[in-house]
C-alpha cells in the first residue's frame, strides 16, 4: 500500500508537470486568451465531496497488528473562488466530517489507559479471549482547503482536474469496538455470539490532525491521497503513527 501510495502521488506530480508544459506550448503558439470573456455560469464547482478508501499507518511499529481492509469515509462542503486572471485555477475552502476505522487482529488496545495511565498500550492477545472483529475509530470535524486546476473551466463535467491541498481537523470522537468473542482458541463464547463492546476515550490521541491532501481526475470521480504530518498518539504516549489513505473521490455540484 505505500507503494501504491508514492505512486500514485508521482503520478499526480506528473500530471501537474505536464499540465504546465502545455500551458507554456499553447501560450507561445496562440495569443493569451480573455479569460474574462468565457462563460462560468454552467460551471461545476465541485462543492460537494465524497470519498472513500482504505486507510493505513506509517510508523507502526510491527507488535501492533492491524488486519484487513482498513478504510476511512469523508464528506465535505467547499466554497471555489476561480483566479480572475485564469479560471483553470481557483482555490477552495469549506467543512466537513472524516472518519476511519482500522482494523486489528487478536489485539486490545487499552484506549482508556486502565493497564497503564502513561501509554496506549496495543496488547497481543494471541492467548487470551479476544474479540472475532476488533477496530479502532476516529473521527474529525475538518476544514479543507486546495488549490485546484481544472483544463476546462467551463465545462467541469468534461475536464481533467488536479487538486493539492491541506486539511486541519479537530477530534470528535475515538472508540474501540469488539464483536463476537472468542477464547484463546477462537471458539466463539458460548452465548456470546452476538455481543458488541465498545469503549470511548480520546485521551492518548492528539486533539488536532494536520494533513496534506491531493486529487487528480476527469469529470466528476479523482484519485486521491491524504498523509497525516503530526502524528495520530501525542508524544510520549505511544509510537508516532502517521496515518494516510487513499481511496476514490465523488465531486459535484
Amino acid at each position: 500500500m505505500t507503494k501504491l501510495f508514492l505512486m500514485t502521488a508521482l503520478t499526480a506530480i506528473s500530471f501537474s508537470s505536464v499540465i504546465a508544459q502545455d500551458s507554456v506550448r499553447v501560450s507561445t503558439k496562440k495569443a493569451k486568451r480573455d479569460w474574462s470573456k468565457i462563460d462560468l455560469s454552467s460551471r461545476a464547482d465541485d462543492h460537494f465531496l465524497i470519498q472513500f478508501g482504505s486507510d493505513n499507518w506509517a510508523g507502526k511499529p510491527d507488535s501492533i497488528r492491524t488486519k484487513g481492509f482498513s478504510r476511512h469515509f469523508n464528506m465535505y462542503l467547499m466554497l471555489d473562488k476561480p483566479f480572475k486572471t485564469d479560471p483553470r485555477f481557483s482555490i477552495a475552502g469549506g467543512l466537513g466530517i472524516g472518519s476511519s476505522n482500522i482494523f486489528f487482529e487478536k489485539t486490545v488496545i487499552d484506549i482508556a489507559g486502565k493497564t497503564n495511565s502513561n501509554r496506549l498500550v496495543f496488547q497481543n492477545a494471541d492467548s487470551l479471549n479476544h474479540f472475532k472483529k476488533y477496530k479502532l475509530v476516529t473521527a474529525y470535524a475538518e476544514v479543507p482547503i486546495e488549490l485546484r486546476y481544472s483544463s476546462n473551466p467551463e465545462n467541469g463535467n468534461k475536464s481533467w482536474k488536479l487538486a493539492l491541498g491541506v486539511k486541519v481537523g479537530t477530534m470528535l470522537d475515538a472508540h474501540t469496538k469488539g464483536k463476537e468473542p472468542q477464547d484463546k482458541n477462537d471458539n466463539t463464547i458460548a452465548g456470546q455470539a452476538k455481543v458488541v463492546e465498545k469503549e470511548k476515550s480520546k485521551k492518548f490521541f492528539n486533539g488536532t490532525r494536520i494533513a496534506t491532501t491531493f486529487r487528480i481526475g476527469y469529470g466528476h470521480f479523482s484519485l486521491y491521497g491524504a498523509y497525516q504530518v503530526n502524528s495520530l498518539i501525542k508524544d510520549g504516549f505511544g509510537p508516532q503513527i502517521k496515518p494516510w489513505s487513499i481511496g476514490l473521490c465523488l465531486s459535484g455540484l
